[in-house]
């Protein structure tokens, strides 16, 4: 009987411990969240900070993975501060009200491209979700992995500028998160 309880115990364990190894915290000091888009017909870009969130992940069963991240929206930072300070305002981010830029999976799958996944999530900017999917690959490094890849959205979709005829529709974001 005890040979029994023992083993259930050093199963329990083991189980637990897999899983737990499955479970990673963004490191938002290692982390970029990166947007690029035409202003005036000039490529510029900006970054956002403060990436949290829950990422469990398993190259073995990635279709269990799972990503549900944000980033501080009045963290916007484009090297311009008086920019900075516009994009923060109710007709761009409206960081006063929407907190949070969001972005959860809902499906992972293998892509037909070695070593990288497919993803589908919804991302949320100003309290507007819409559907999104992109490439990436998950690199192990320093006991996590770095997740790399890139986006295209149209800013219209989450109510972001407004109606401003300087700024290009459509902005590609471009990610790089360590987990650990």
């Amino acid at each position: 009987m005890k040979k029994i309880g023992s083993l259930l115990l050093a199963l329990l364990i083991c189980t637990v411990f897999a899983v737990a190894q499955t479970n990673y915290t963004p490191v938002a000091e290692r982390s970029k969240v990166h947007f690029v888009i035409r202003n005036f017909g000039i490529r510029t870009g900006g970054d956002f900070s403060g990436l949290k969130g829950s990422i469990k992940f398993d190259p073995e069963k990635y279709s269990s993975s799972v990503f549900d991240v944000t980033v501080d929206a009045a963290t916007v930072d484009t090297d311009n501060s008086s920019r900075d300070g516009h994009l923060k305002r109710d007709d761009y981010f409206d960081v006063a009200t929407y907190k949070t830029l969001q972005f959860k999976s809902t499906k992972i799958v293998l892509s037909t491209v070695a070593d990288r996944y497919y993803m589908y999530g919804n991302l949320t900017i100003k309290g507007v979700t819409k559907p999104v999917e992109f490439g990436f690959s998950a690199t192990a490094k320093d006991g996590g992995y770095v997740f790399e890849g890139e986006f295209n959205i149209n800013r219209r979709d989450f109510g972001v500028g407004g109606s401003s005829i300087s700024l290009s529709d459509n902005l590609t974001v471009s990610l790089s998160v360590f987990a650990k």
